[in-house]
């Protein structure tokens, strides 16, 4: 068996805070992800106090934005630390399946959460019927 991976969301202002409320609301399950903020931190700040909730890994880094600070610090720990994993575009349905998930390794783990990310993204148009109200077909859509 693994050793169990940790989390760590780094993002700006509440998010990760925020994200991490609502993960361990709806799965139940406490301290396995932690957050990081932005807030007030310079970038080398942001890359050892991220450093500092890592390692030891393994830990796999939930990110809010592909670039910036957060990012970029992310990306220096997988490229200096061994076991360390990112993900960008940290979303509510990979933190609600990592933590069912921490005895897999780094790698399979990131692969499985982005799929889960990818998983959760929906697009819905408006579709408005020739009254004006919105409705399940609009002019010119099929049904």
């Amino acid at each position: 068996m693994n050793e169990a991976v940790r989390g760590v969301v780094v993002a700006h202002a509440d998010l990760a805070a925020a994200l991490i409320d609502a993960a361990e609301r709806i799965t139940g399950v406490q301290g396995a992800v932690v957050p990081l903020s932005n807030n007030g931190l310079g970038a080398e700040q942001l890359r050892d106090r991220l450093r500092e909730l890592c390692t030891p890994g393994p830990a796999v880094v939930f990110v809010d934005l592909a670039a910036g600070s957060c990012a970029m610090a992310g990306l220096g720990l997988n490229r200096t630390v061994a076991d360390v994993g990112v993900v960008t575009g940290a979303s509510l349905p990979m933190l609600v399946d990592f933590v069912f998930h921490l005895d897999m390794d780094v790698d399979s783990l990131v692969e499985r959460l982005v799929e889960k990310g990818r998983a959760g993204i929906a697009g819905h148009g408006c579709r408005v019927d020739d009254t004006g109200t919105l409705g399940p077909e609009g002019p010119g859509r099929d049904g």
